[in-house]
């Protein structure tokens, strides 16, 4: 729909890999502080290590556990070992991008296992005679029980018309109102698939490595989003690639505003063909995305689609970017 590019496989690589629906989304609270594993012994991920998880892991617990295992939930437990199995399945050239964001991997992989586990569990309690089922099929109608309730209104869909017209193509809303309707009910099934995710921890205890967890979370912010947003001064990431007609004419706004709020803002381009594991890290659907973060690495906002220099700088204005 308009002004913007689908984004392909490979930008949500580890996604695909495990079949699920997307659940990356790259929210983050405040900048982390440097603290020995040990200290953050039974404490949460996301509160030793703000920013660090995007999913599953968000709430799970760092904890001492046997050399070479990286995590446990229940039935579930996956070792160094696994990790690299499951890493060599991925295509050659994201590899070397996994292995510096292994964390992120793990966070999908278990995703995948124990959301598995429950819907087994779920499975066998609704089958009489315990016949197995394929684990897509599982899956499948584990997320469709979630969001089995999720409809569409009117209004949402005249609102969406109204603030997205220019996605629209200048098409009139009763010829895109089917579109539409589809588009945002995708939309909020996502929320609630993301969300339940997400807070996955909250309702299975999931105990991950605090030594691993330690070195690799390093390894995770080495990268000029991270760098960026936890630098201190508010941020504008824009997720492109060469070759994407919005993103070819964002360019030439990104090199004005970088020049313009140098010292002030932090204003960023990553290629998502060259960065594709990032992208999807940073749940990157489609391209061109503006994500904007405050001083204290927290996203704040996003837009999807070509945007014009004079409504990012509203928003930098309203971060407090003068």
């Amino acid at each position: 729909m308009g002004s913007r590019c689908s984004v392909w496989g490979a930008v949500s690589i580890s996604l695909a890999i495990l079949g699920l629906p997307g659940m990356a989304s790259g929210q983050a609270s405040s900048q982390p502080a440097s603290r020995p594993a040990a200290q953050a012994q039974a404490r949460q991920v996301d509160t030793a290590y703000p920013g660090l998880a995007c999913g599953a892991l968000t709430y799970a617990t760092l904890a001492d556990l046997p050399a070479g295992t990286l995590l446990e939930s229940g039935t579930v437990r996956l070792t160094e070992a696994d990790l690299s199995s499951e890493m060599a399945k991925a295509p050659a050239e994201v590899r070397d991008q996994l292995a510096k964001n292994s964390f992120f991997f793990l966070e999908q992989v278990a995703a995948q296992k124990v959301i598995l586990d429950l819907a087994r569990r779920e499975a066998g309690e609704a089958t009489a005679d315990g016949a197995s089922q394929p684990e897509r099929e599982l899956m499948r109608a584990h997320f469709e029980k979630l969001t089995q309730g999720v409809k569409v209104t009117d209004a949402e869909v005249k609102d969406f018309y109204e603030n997205n017209k220019d996605l629209c193509g200048g098409a009139p809303l009763n010829q895109m109102k089917d579109q539409i309707e589809q588009y945002v009910l995708q939309q909020k099934e996502k929320a609630v698939t993301d969300e339940y995710v997400r807070t996955l921890g909250q309702r299975v205890p999931i105990r991950v490595s605090a030594d691993w967890t330690a070195k690799h979370a390093v390894l995770a912010r080495d990268n000029p989003v991270d760098k960026a947003r936890f630098s201190g001064k508010p941020s504008m990431v824009d997720f492109g690639a060469s070759g994407c007609r919005p993103c070819d004419m964002m360019a030439p706004i990104l090199k004005t505003l970088e020049k313009k709020y140098e010292g002030k803002a932090n204003i960023v381009f990553v290629h998502v063909r060259e960065q594709q594991v990032l992208g999807a890290r940073y749940g990157v659907e489609a391209i061109p995305t503006q994500v904007f973060f405050d001083k204290g690495g927290r996203e704040v906002y996003r837009h999807t689609g070509f945007y014009p220099q004079a409504e990012i700088e509203n928003h930098l204005a309203k971060m407090g970017v003068k």
